[in-house]
């Protein structure tokens, strides 16, 4: 296994111990960064649970890496808010707050699940919408030097964005309508390969758009050498393709966290 830039995510990993102990809990397994799915239960949080993550990202002295939007609920299906017209409004008030968590913590990546189709709207005006709200996301996010990752998910049938492909034909309506650049690609591998998508290819033909990386081995979204994908490989073609950024380790362990990170080498 090559070597890395790794951060834990915070959402899948360190289960064991609550939210806020997390960051810690990183830090203490020799991790610098840490990336979250969006940490709280509503789209508006209160200023005492937003000051107590950033308290606990802080005083761990761990970098935040990636932070998702607000993304409705998980657990129950859903996957992001962004191109579902009757929760927009929710989307769009959640920018300002998941954007001012990641500046003043540094972080510059920010993850908009696409959503789902929804019953009784037609895909287009699923996919309008959708291109107005990241716009909108980009922009702000631009302002300060993040960026805003379309990411293909498996999982949900509903969920249109399947291919590194199905992504970029986003990025790329989003961008040659409102002119905005700070948008990029959220190159998950273990969706990608669950969902047939030609990892190689993609790596190689998106070299130039890839914006973040997850890691995970399919079929069970374990950790690296528990499955079929070649990881190895795949963090060579990265390397060769120019990529330098985080590596975001969004698998679910088969025994403990701790355990699980068996697989990355010792760094010098």
């Amino acid at each position: 296994m090559h070597p890395a830039r790794y951060a834990v995510n915070c959402s899948i990993l360190f289960t064991e111990v609550p939210l806020l102990d997390r960051p810690a809990a990183a830090r203490r397994a020799g991790f610098g960064a840490v990336e979250f799915w969006w940490p709280f239960d509503t789209h508006l949080p209160g200023d005492a649970e937003v000051d107590a993550f950033e308290r606990a990202v802080r005083d761990a002295g761990v970098q935040l890496a990636g932070l998702n939007f607000a993304a409705g609920d998980l657990p129950g299906g859903d996957r992001g808010l962004v191109s579902w017209p009757r929760r927009s409004l929710e989307f769009r008030d959640n920018i300002a707050v998941t954007l001012g968590i990641g500046e003043r913590l540094g972080c510059r990546a920010f993850n908009a699940l696409y959503g789902n189709r929804v019953d009784g709207v037609a895909p287009e005006e699923q996919d309008d919408l959708a291109a107005e709200n990241l716009a909108l996301a980009a922009t702000a996010a631009g302002s300060f030097g993040g960026v805003v990752l379309v990411e293909p998910v498996s999982g949900e049938d509903r969920y249109p964005l399947r291919t590194a492909a199905d992504a970029i034909a986003v990025i790329d309506r989003v961008q040659e309508a409102s002119g905005v650049t700070a948008i990029g690609l959220l190159a998950d591998l273990y969706h990608l390969t669950v969902n047939g998508d030609d990892v190689t290819a993609a790596i190689s033909t998106y070299a130039d758009r890839l914006a973040h990386v997850q890691l995970a081995d399919a079929p069970g979204r374990n950790e690296p050498g528990t499955g079929k994908i070649p990881v190895d490989q795949h963090l060579d073609e990265l390397r060769t393709a120019g990529y330098d950024g985080w590596i975001g380790l969004e698998y679910k362990p088969s025994s403990t966290t701790a355990e699980s990170f068996g697989w990355i080498p010792p760094t010098d």
